[in-house]
C-alpha cells in the first residue's frame, strides 16, 4: 500500500513528463513546416500552345457494299437449241468475245434465202422497168391503150414494193444470224451458264450473267454534315473526280487488309428525309480482280476537313468530376482544369465544341501526374499531335 507522500510525488512526476514532451512538440511543429516550405514541387516540363482556330483534315470512313454498275444479264433474241459454250464459268471474257452459239447454220440459210427472194424481187423490178418504159413509147405512137400503160406502171409500183420487202426480210435474217451467235457487250467476269447445251432456248431465255470487275463503283451514304463540308471543299476544285477515295476490304481469317485508290465520281444534291444523309458513289480501277462486288467495304474520302475549328491532341483530354477535361495555365503558369464538351475525332485530335477560346495557354501533352495548382514549365508546340500520342504510347509500353 502507497504512502500519501509516494502517491503525490509519481504524480508529480508524471505530470512534469506531459510538460516536457509538450514542449519539445512546440518547437519541432515550426521546424517541420519550415522544412516542408522548403521543398515545393518543381515546375513541370509540359508542352504547351496558345489555341487558334484551323482547319482539321478528317480521317473518317463508311461502310458500303461494292456493286458492278455495268453488270449484264445475257438473254436469248432467238429460238433454237443451244448448241455450243465457248467458255468456263467465272472466266474473265472481253468485249464481243462469242460465249454462245444458237443453231447458226439454220439462221445463216435463212439469210441465203432472203438473199434469193431478194435477187428475184429485183429481177422482177427490172422486167417491170422495162415494160413501163416501152408502154409510154407506144402510148406516144398511139400503139397502146392509156389503161395498158397504167396497168405497166402499177405492176412496176408492186415490183419495187417486192424489192424492199425482201431488203427488210434480209436484213431481219441477218439480224437473226447475228443473234444466233451471243457475244459479250462488255468485259467482265461470267458466271455460271443457266442453260446446258442442247437444251431448246427461247427468246428472252436467261443464258448467263456478267460482271465487270474493272472499275468497281461504290455507293454510300454521307452524314449530312460531312456532305455539307465536302460541298465547301468541292468549291476549290474544278470537278468531283479530284477528291480522292480509298477504299478498305476488311482482313478476314487472318488475311491483309485490301485497299484501292480511286475517286469520288458523284456527291448527291439532296438530303434524304429518313436517314438526314447524302448519297455519294466513287470508283476504283481493279485490274486484278482482287476485289468483288457484293463484299463489305468501307469508303474514306482524303482531304475531308472540319473548318475553322479549336482542337486539342486526343491525349490532352482527361475526365474531371464534371467530364471531359483539358488543362488550361493561368497567368502564373499554374494549371487550371477546364471542362470542355468534344466533338470529333480527327486522326491525333480532338475537336472541342466548347469550354475553350481562342488565345488560351492549353496543355497538349499527357494530363497524368497534373492536378490544379500544379506549376508548369511551358515548353513549345510544335503542332504535330502524332508524335504526342506515340511518344506516349511508347512511355506506357516501356
Amino acid at each position: 500500500m502507497k504512502t500519501p507522500i509516494r502517491h503525490a510525488r509519481a504524480v508529480l512526476l508524471t505530470l512534469a513528463a506531459g510538460l516536457l514532451l509538450a514542449a519539445c512538440g512546440q518547437e519541432e511543429a515550426p521546424q517541420q513546416a519550415q522544412q516542408g516550405a522548403g521543398q515545393e514541387r518543381p515546375p513541370q516540363p509540359v508542352e504547351v500552345t496558345e489555341l487558334a482556330r484551323q482547319d482539321i483534315a478528317l480521317e473518317k470512313s463508311y461502310p458500303s457494299l461494292l456493286r458492278s454498275d455495268d453488270e449484264v444479264t445475257l438473254v436469248a433474241r432467238v429460238t433454237g437449241t443451244l448448241e455450243a459454250r465457248h467458255f468456263e464459268p467465272g472466266q474473265l471474257v472481253e468485249k464481243g468475245q462469242t460465249l454462245f452459239s444458237i443453231e447458226p447454220d439454220v439462221y445463216q440459210a435463212a439469210v441465203n434465202q432472203r438473199e434469193a427472194d431478194l435477187q428475184s424481187a429485183r429481177a422482177e423490178l427490172a422486167r417491170a422497168q422495162r415494160d413501163a418504159e416501152r408502154f409510154e413509147r407506144l402510148l406516144s405512137q398511139n400503139s397502146v391503150s392509156r389503161q395498158q400503160v397504167d396497168q405497166a406502171r402499177a405492176e412496176l409500183g408492186v415490183a419495187r414494193a417486192a424489192v424492199a420487202q425482201a431488203e427488210a426480210a434480209l436484213a431481219s435474217a441477218n439480224l437473226d444470224l447475228g443473234y444466233a451467235e451471243v457475244t459479250a457487250p462488255v468485259s467482265g467476269m461470267i458466271g455460271l451458264s443457266r442453260v446446258n447445251v442442247g437444251n431448246l432456248v427461247n427468246h428472252g431465255t436467261q443464258l448467263a450473267t456478267i460482271t465487270p470487275l474493272d472499275p468497281l463503283e461504290v455507293r454510300f451514304q454521307l452524314p449530312q454534315r460531312d456532305a455539307f463540308e465536302l460541298r465547301r471543299q468541292l468549291g476549290n476544285v474544278a470537278s468531283v473526280e479530284e477528291i480522292r477515295a480509298v477504299l478498305r476490304v476488311p482482313a478476314e481469317d487472318g488475311a491483309a487488309e485490301q485497299t484501292l485508290e480511286g475517286h469520288l465520281d458523284f456527291l448527291g444534291s439532296r438530303v434524304d428525309e429518313a436517314t438526314s444523309t447524302v448519297q455519294a458513289s466513287a470508283s476504283f480501277p481493279n485490274p486484278e480482280a482482287n476485289v468483288l462486288p457484293g463484299q463489305f467495304v468501307r469508303v474514306a474520302l482524303e482531304g475531308l476537313k472540319r473548318y475553322d475549328v479549336l482542337a486539342v491532341p486526343e491525349i490532352a483530354i482527361g475526365q474531371g468530376l464534371m467530364g471531359a477535361q483539358v488543362f488550361v495555365l493561368d497567368e502564373e503558369n499554374l494549371a487550371r482544369a477546364r471542362t470542355v464538351d468534344l466533338g470529333e475525332v480527327a486522326g491525333p485530335w480532338q475537336i472541342i465544341r466548347e469550354g475553350l477560346a481562342p488565345g488560351d495557354r492549353v496543355v497538349m501533352g499527357d494530363p497524368t501526374g497534373i492536378e490544379p495548382g500544379t506549376p508548369i514549365d511551358p515548353q513549345a508546340f510544335d503542332g504535330d499531335a502524332g508524335e504526342i500520342v506515340e511518344a506516349s504510347a511508347e512511355d506506357d509500353a516501356s
